[in-house]
């Protein structure tokens, strides 16, 4: 009998990952907000990763593809094998994984926007980067507004906030990307420590008991680049980044668009 296959979109147990994709060569699983991919001499405090919980749910060596945040929650793509992984790095490297994001952001964001901010590496970036630190990279993010909303929640010197829900499209990868590019526009990513509002962030701690980043990696794309497949990995929502959108949006259905005309 062959080896059984992990059931795609079921959790077994807390310590099991939810696998969205899996292949002979690939798995993706929707990785929780606050895990860490790997060990991390910065985050000494962590126990758990994603590359141990995944390895010893299906029994095999994984290798992580591509970077998301500890903080940020959503479509983590693994490798099943040495070759794969060399493969889909390049993939990534040369920009063509088509990555989507969504955010709960501070304001009322344009319609549609492209951000153009170069970033400068900083000693936690130059390795990933393959830069010495210092050097400023192009970064390039779209912008797309999905929902905006106005609540009941004095903020400063204001008898309401304002939050928006967006979609980000990066078309290149540099550490915190997303997050720098959100903050360069005054809109930052709600839960987000460092680049984020600390006012905002600690105002949802008290009103809605909310410490998440509010940043989740919802859709990629590619190619498979031994069989030119097209695959396309959608994450659902996690518990918090869904509450959130309930709270603030009425309802977490982003298809159903609500923006002022």
């Amino acid at each position: 009998m062959g080896e059984e296959q992990p059931e795609v979109g079921v959790i077994h147990s807390q310590k099991e990952l939810e696998i969205l994709y899996q292949s002979s060569d690939l798995v993706a699983v929707n990785k929780p907000h606050g895990l860490l991919v790997h060990r991390s001499i910065i985050a000494s405090d962590a126990s758990e990763f994603a590359v141990q919980l995944l390895r010893d749910q299906l029994g095999q060596r994984v290798y992580p593809v591509h970077r998301l945040d500890r903080k940020t929650g959503g479509v983590l793509l693994f490798a099943l094998d040495e070759t794969m992984n060399s493969l889909m790095q390049q993939q990534f490297a040369d920009g063509k994984v088509d990555k989507t994001y969504l955010a709960i952001v501070r304001g009322y964001t344009p319609h549609e926007l492209d951000i153009d901010y170069p970033l400068r590496v900083d000693e936690r970036s130059a390795g990933s980067a393959n830069a010495k630190v210092g050097t400023v990279q192009d970064a390039f993010t779209h912008l797309k507004t999905l929902r905006r909303t106005e609540i009941s929640l004095p903020f400063g010197k204001h008898a309401t906030s304002r939050y928006s829900l967006v979609e980000l499209t990066p078309t290149t990868g540099r550490l915190h990307q997303l997050r720098k590019h959100m903050a360069h526009i005054f809109h930052p990513i709600i839960g987000d420590r460092p680049h984020g509002c600390n006012k905002q962030n600690r105002l949802f701690k008290e009103q809605f008991g909310m410490e998440t980043m509010l940043l989740h990696a919802e859709r990629i794309r590619f190619r498979h680049p031994l069989t030119d497949e097209e695959i396309a990995i959608t994450a659902p929502w996690q518990a918090e980044f869904s509450r959130m959108l309930t709270v603030l949006f009425d309802t977490p259905d982003v298809n159903a668009n609500t923006l002022p005309a």
